[in-house]
């Protein structure tokens, strides 16, 4: 009876030792796999950047080692002084920081594809099973606290081999956690169709880098990737597995399917291509830069057509640009996105006054680094040579985001002396290097508007494949060559290309580089681009393509000396954003053509659409639509209140009627200045609606509180908000319109100055404290900035943030978590609100409490702010949209209102008369009939 008993025991323990031993196998070789699952890759940055060269990070998510911008930074542990405990973790710096050296910065560079060097750590060889975020809900099963205790083996065991990984420094700007996170484990899924076996790699570096390494992240993978007809072929590659684990529709899986088929039977690339081009190496025709300032005009000029391919919303910057390089004599093309309806509505319009400017009649979604851009630009070269009717003899590509640098007159002087040249901006002499850094050794695909890395494949024999920049300019011969010829090159350059990652920087290049055209080519773009490594480089293009790309970064006026110097032929340069910065688009205008006379209106001023009533308000997000009716509601508050006197006249007191018209940036000076609401409300004293527009300013809510003998100074402002743009550190969300299921970020800026250590404490509405963690700076550090991992929903009302340096208050701001009158477009019911405006369960924004805190920093805890937040979470209809304005007029402003028609209210303007208004003269960038001379500018 006893030998039973202990024989059943051992029975159970060697059964648990034989699993335990399982699970420590599959544990070990899934981490083995991670690391080594996919071969190194190369970072592609197109829009004219450069393409580098991978190397593998072997890092998984949760990991000790963080590599950002080509500098490591390593997370430790850290016990925070005095009673509280605070949470330390990494700050994400804006790329200053490399360990390796500098490069050489040129004042002349027109080489778009100069490499990085700070930039070839980027790993771009795991691209995963898109995951959501599962946030840690309270109660967790004893499942998932089972796989949660698995993890953390896992991330011990990681965290031993990270330890013992030589040469990895501890950066700058870091924040140290005191607590471990377990590492995310990929769900295994095998998949039936096509004996398809796979597993979700790790996330990919681009969106690990915008995790919190202490969110837990669950990847979650389809059970099974269904297709219309199975694949002809097993799928095996990595990548094509990855990229089909990925995709969202079944059409896109099918064509993945299809093409990784037809490439693995050797029918989708060609072998050998003939070269035509009886050079050998490289043509490069030299030209003499001989700028003439008098302008000597030749006799028999050339005529261009500018081929404008825009985006966007930025319409009076489209509408600038057109008037600086608008002359009867030339054409304009122009291809508005799929996706920019608004802009294309301006532009129809606009076209229609001008018989020279046209819009393509078809339109298309094209993506950073996409084969759709290509398709674009042949479509629009055989357009253009099918119009009779235009006789042109340039083909140049611009894009809104493009100014001149020179007058029309120098730049037709210029190409009628080379009218048989074309130009184009080649990388340099080093193929090889080019084509790995380029991923032209890649398979891409693209449907779903993303472009999906699906293997490797061979350059064609026979060939020199080269490629730079995708801004050009061709003649119209090369041009009728490329459309319309049906040689060997042509053709085959046509079926490699389009399965290319960013063809137009590479497939002009190469193909004039091996046609009989060859002798006419021109190593030089006539572009200056603004390329800043450090900044531009952030892979910001990950979630649209399987690849690391950087952009050029916007000229500012301290730039403005590089467009004199140049010694090279220049005639445009790029990048410009006027919600950036006007004021060098300002100083070009004036050394082209002068300056606007003095007193011009809205010379300093600009305005850009945020929205549009054709576009509806499914284009909206519910905090938007919440926020902006808002902000209508609080300008006829302030119309209502101009008029003192008698309470019996209602002639400015209006009823709001339906949702905004319009809505606009409003910037002066370069300087954000709020929003333009334009909006419909019924005159009560005379019953007949109105439109009116409301200026909502934003209130101060930053403010230092160092004591004035304080030696902490380096602080200059800290804000919170979304869509943080590290590139020219700024928040594309304008003046933080937040909501509950917002991801917030916070930014501070600094000036240089000896290290320092700070804590930054977040503050929700009813005094609970949601994070805390420090900051190490160091003493070139300008700006930082840092997504808490808060679980939502974050509890609706005016937040703070303070700054402390050594547990003193050095500086405080506020911002808003807007309640949301609306869910999914329609008012909010009572069921949702309460769900999206009761904060996180338990008042719980983070897994550790910080409540220790509340008395080392003075904040009190107030049972009847909880219980009022509460009742405040029921609301809904009028009861909520008042609450919401209490909130918005605590951080918003309506400065004013103005009458787009008649009204009945005498204390309102017309807002046309009012310098502030969407409404008012702006004559920078309004377009009129062409001079007599041919111009409008």
């Amino acid at each position: 009876m006893v030998g039973g008993v202990c024989a059943r025991r051992l029975a159970r323990r060697s059964r648990s030792a034989l699993i335990a031993a399982l699970t420590v196998l599959l544990v070990q070789t899934l981490i083995v796999w991670n690391f080594s699952s996919f071969d190194s890759g190369e970072d592609g940055q197109g829009d004219g950047a450069s393409n580098v060269r991978e190397k593998r990070d072997n890092k998984a998510a949760g990991s000790d080692y963080l590599r950002h911008g080509g500098q490591r930074q390593r997370r430790q542990h850290l016990q925070p002084p005095g009673r509280g405990t605070s949470l330390r973790h990494i700050q994400q710096p804006d790329g200053y920081y490399s360990h390796r050296p500098k490069e050489k910065s040129r004042v002349d560079s027109n080489n778009e594809n100069s490499v990085p060097k700070d930039f070839e750590n980027i790993d771009n060889s795991n691209f995963g099973a898109r995951s959501q975020p599962h946030r840690q809900t309270v109660g967790a099963t004893s499942r998932r606290q089972q796989r949660e205790h698995l993890q953390e083996k896992v991330y011990d065991q990681q965290h031993v081999w990270r330890d013992n990984t030589p040469n990895l420094g501890r950066g700058s700007n870091e924040v140290l956690p005191l607590i471990h996170q377990p590492l995310s484990l990929a769900n295994i899924s095998g998949v039936a169709a096509g004996g398809l076996r796979h597993h979700a790699s790790q996330q990919a570096p681009s969106q690990h880098r915008h995790q919190h390494p202490h969110k837990k992240q669950l990847t979650a993978v389809p059970l099974e990737v269904t297709y219309d007809q199975p694949p002809k072929c097993e799928i095996s590659g990595k990548e094509a597995i990855s990229a089909l684990s990925r995709t969202k529709s079944k059409e896109c899986r099918q064509q993945i399917a299809e093409v990784y088929c037809r490439h693995k039977e050797g029918q989708l690339m060609p072998d050998k291509v003939t070269r035509y081009c009886p050079l050998e190496g490289k043509a490069n025709a030299n030209v003499q830069w001989d700028e003439d300032p008098a302008e000597i005009f030749p006799s028999n000029p050339v005529r261009i057509v500018f081929v404008l391919v825009v985006h966007g919303r930025a319409s009076r910057q489209f509408q600038r640009l057109l008037k600086t390089i608008y002359h009867t004599s030339h054409y304009y093309y122009v291809h508005v996105d799929q996706r920019s309806n608004y802009l294309h509505r301006q532009i129809k319009s606009l076209a229609a006054q001008y018989p020279n400017v046209r819009v393509t009649p078809w339109r298309m979604a094209t993506i950073w680094g996409g084969a759709s851009l290509l398709t674009m630009y042949l479509r629009s070269m055989a357009d253009l040579l099918s119009m009779r009717d235009w006789s042109w003899d340039f083909f140049i590509n611009l894009s809104a985001a493009d100014y001149p640098i020179r007058t029309n007159n120098q730049l037709v002087a210029f190409l009628s002396k080379y009218r048989d040249m074309n130009f184009i901006k080649s990388h340099g002499r080093d193929n090889a290097r080019f084509i790995r850094k380029q991923g032209l050794d890649r398979l891409f695909y693209e449907c779903d508007t993303h472009m999906w890395r699906l293997g490797d494949r061979k350059i064609p024999e026979g060939i020199s494949v080269d490629g730079g920049s995708d801004w050009f300019l061709l003649n119209r011969m090369f041009v009728e060559y490329v459309i319309n010829s049906k040689d060997d090159l042509v053709t085959n350059m046509k079926r490699f290309y389009a399965y290319t990652l960013l063809p137009a920087e590479s497939f002009f290049h190469t193909v004039l580089e091996n046609s009989a055209h060859c002798e006419n080519m021109v190593d030089n773009n006539l572009r200056i681009t603004n390329w800043n490594r450090k900044l531009g480089c952030k892979c910001q293009y990950k979630h649209i393509v399987d690849w690391c790309g950087c952009s050029p970064n916007d000229f500012k006026p301290v730039d403005f000396h590089r467009f004199q110097q140049t010694v090279r032929p220049t005639f445009f340069a790029r990048k410009f954003e006027a919600s950036v910065n006007q004021e060098i688009v300002n100083h070009l205008d004036a050394y082209l053509f002068g300056p606007f006379p003095t007193g011009t209106p809205g010379l300093n001023s600009y305005w850009e659409n945020a929205y549009d009533e054709p576009d509806g308000v499914a284009s909206l997000s519910d905090t938007q639509l919440t926020y902006y009716h808002s902000f209508a509601r609080l300008g006829l508050a302030r119309a209502a209140a101009s008029l003192q006197g008698n309470p019996m006249d209602h002639s400015c007191r209006y009823f709001p009627m339906g949702h905004p018209v319009s809505v606009h940036l409003y910037f002066q000076s370069d300087q954000f200045q709020g929003y333009l609401v334009r909006h419909h409300a019924t005159n009560l004293a005379t019953s007949k609606l109105e439109t009116m527009e409301t200026w909502l300013a934003p209130k101060k809510n930053f403010k230092l509180t160092t004591p004035p003998k304080s030696t902490f100074s380096r602080l200059q402002f800290a804000e919170v908000g979304t869509d943080w743009d590290a590139k020219e550190r700024l928040f594309r969300n304008f003046g933080g319109l937040m909501g509950p299921m917002d991801e917030t970020v916070g930014m501070q800026k600094w000036t240089k100055g000896p290290n320092v250590t700070v804590t930054v404490v977040w503050i929700d509405p009813t005094n609970v404290i949601a994070a805390t963690y420090d900051i190490l700076i160091d003493a070139s550090a300008e700006f930082t900035h840092y997504r808490p991992p808060l679980n939502q929903p974050l509890r609706p009302g005016v937040w703070s943030v303070r700054i402390l340096h050594h547990w003193s208050p050095v500086a405080e701001m506020r911002f808003l978590i807007a309640p949301l009158a609306y869910n999914k477009h329609q008012p909010i019911r009572q069921d949702d609100s309460l769900k999206l405006h009761n904060g996180p369960a338990k008042n719980s924004y983070m897994e550790q409490s910080f409540l220790g805190l509340n008395p080392v920093l003075n904040i009190p805890i107030s049972p009847g702010s909880v219980e009022q937040a509460k009742r405040n979470a029921a609301l809904t209809g009028p009861e909520l949209e008042h609450w919401a304005d209490s909130l918005v007029g605590e951080l918003w402003e309506a400065a004013d209102i103005c009458a787009v028609g008649l009204t009945a209210c005498p204390v309102i303007q017309a807002c046309p008369k009012n310098p502030w208004s969407s409404l008012s003269p702006d004559p920078k960038s309004q377009l009129g009939p062409p001079r007599a001379d041919g111009r409008i500018r």
